[in-house]
């Protein structure tokens, strides 16, 4: 069940993501990447400062977070 939730959580979160940084998402295996490794990056970030965000709105947000992180950071390195 934990995985399933991941998957959708990292779903939402990437398409967020993109529509935030873009105005759109990316596709769904894009968005699912993004938000997967957003939540990673999120949970980090969150982490180095000393914030918790719990439930699961609080897993989105992070993972929201995280993936934003992550496509500024693409965006420079691409330029």
């Amino acid at each position: 069940m934990e995985l399933i939730t991941g998957i959708i959580v990292g779903i939402i979160a990437g398409a967020i993501a993109g529509w935030i940084m873009r105005g759109e998402g990316y596709g769904f295996w894009k968005n699912l990447i993004l938000g997967l490794f957003g939540g990673l990056v999120g949970s980090w970030l969150f982490g180095l400062i000393g914030l918790e965000w719990g439930g699961l709105l609080g897993t989105i947000g992070t993972a929201v977070v995280g993936a934003v992180v992550l496509i500024w950071i693409a965006r420079r390195i691409s330029k």
